[in-house]
């Protein structure tokens, strides 16, 4: 390919010296030969355009300090994005590595939520206007015993009256709920 203009040896001088027209001109003489060097190494076009962008980048800052060994700085700016390609990789490898020891668990949908909520919501309705039906001495021993797991013996001390007494009114309390909600509460629902 016959080449017009300055060579890539004249640009690079250019270059050195700061001159960022010099390298625009480099860029859109390399840059696509750069691209698919770097999607050939990698796989992947968005990839690519990384390492492509990594490779000026470096090429930019490294300018001073350079030297082309040939007229051409593409096989410089290809061993460049060779080295971006191998940075990307480890860095994906480490990302990958560790998101892998963290733990499996995922945010919940919030429709998930918000759907899980309503449903509580209409069935905590239904049994409270069972349990509101209940004599008062009947909805205390409700409350505290099955709804907030107080022992029989504290519920008893709390309410001042015996054990026993609390027993009764709970058993009494299951099964009027049982009836008026047309059906046997299990342990997971109380």
């Amino acid at each position: 390919m016959t080449q017009t203009g300055p060579t890539d040896q004249d640009l690079w001088t250019a270059v050195a010296a700061g001159d960022e027209a010099a390298f625009g001109t480099l860029f859109d003489r390399h840059s696509r030969a750069v691209y698919n060097h770097a999607f050939r190494l990698c796989g992947s076009w968005s990839v690519a355009e990384d390492i492509t962008q990594a490779t000026f980048l470096a090429a930019w800052r490294k300018r001073g300090t350079v030297q082309l060994a040939l007229d051409t700085a593409l096989p410089w700016l290809l061993v460049v994005a060779g080295n971006c390609a191998r940075t990307e990789w480890r860095s994906a490898r480490r990302l990958r590595a560790l998101l892998g020891r963290l733990p499996a668990e995922h945010d919940p949908d919030p429709a998930d939520d918000v759907a899980g909520r309503l449903d509580d919501e209409r069935s905590m309705g239904t049994v409270l206007a069972a349990v509101r039906r209940l004599p008062r001495a009947e909805r205390e021993a409700v409350a505290l015993c099955l709804w907030s797991g107080v022992g029989y013996p504290e519920a008893a001390a709390a309410l001042g009256i015996t054990e026993v007494a609390v027993r009764s009114r709970v058993s009494r309390a299951r099964a009027r709920l049982s009836t008026l909600l047309g059906a046997t509460l299990t342990e997971e629902q109380r």
